[in-house]
């Protein structure tokens, strides 16, 4: 099988390899068919897609709605080659799933609005799947609603041209969308659970996702959380777009 291509974006070590080894235990993968490239340690090499089977981007400190004065040079280089490669993936509708920051990413390439407006805190919050998401094979057979767990400054406002919404919170109006066949990106982490949520927070804690003093707090908030459903949707990316 061609493997497929993890993006990270976190500069701490321990954050990057919880979110690794996330993405390859939810995604049922062996680590030989989930290859990883640092973004943020140095320019992107040049990537052939018909190498992979598809390409993953996991979550991140980077917002792509600040202004652009108060971006660093990291994160204005990042955006700049992730955005060339998707020019390239989304030309060839080449299997994309972004967590997250998929949505700061493909969304903003692709023409979406993406401000503050539906930020929503670390926590789990209930996910509705519509009938366009019920259709799709990402979310076949998961339940109308499901937790998931979100913890983002910045959201979709307004959708691209020609894409659709397949998931909700009540909070959050774009939690799941796709672009043409095989674009998608989620607001929610379908590759978190809660071991791996708790340690984030933690890395994060001074991060302005909440008060450094009440990250206790947020841990208690989550760690009782029953979030069993989102990683079905990796599973089914894998399953759907492995090759070779």
């Amino acid at each position: 099988m061609l493997p497929f291509l993890l993006l990270s974006t976190r500069a701490e070590d321990v954050a990057t390899e919880r979110e690794y080894q996330s993405f390859l235990n939810s995604a049922g993968l062996e680590p030989e068919h989930l290859h990883r490239i640092r973004a943020e340690a140095g320019p992107l090499p040049l990537i052939d897609l018909d190498d992979y089977s598809g390409i993953m981007v996991g979550g991140s400190p980077f917002n792509s709605s600040d202004p652009e004065e108060l971006k660093s040079d990291t994160q204005r280089r990042v955006e700049r080659e992730i955005g060339e490669l998707l020019d390239r993936v989304v030309a060839a509708d080449v299997p994309f799933l972004g967590a997250c920051y998929g949505v700061g990413t493909l969304g903003k390439h692709q023409g979406a609005v993406i401000d503050r407006t539906f930020a929503e805190p670390i926590s789990a919050v209930t996910i509705t799947v519509n009938d366009a998401g019920a259709a799709d094979p990402l979310l076949a057979g998961l339940p109308p609603s499901f937790a998931g767990f979100v913890g983002h400054k910045e959201a979709c406002t307004i959708l691209p041209p020609g894409a659709v919404v397949l998931a909700s919170s009540s909070t959050c109006p774009v939690q799941m969308f796709r672009i043409r066949e095989n674009l998608y990106a989620t607001q929610f982490h379908p590759e978190l659970d809660v071991a791996a949520l708790l340690e984030r927070i933690d890395i994060y804690r001074n991060a302005g996702y909440f008060p450094p003093h009440e990250a206790d707090e947020v841990m208690d908030r989550v760690r009782t959380a029953q979030v069993d459903q989102p990683a079905r949707i990796l599973r089914h990316f894998v399953q759907r777009y492995a090759r070779g």
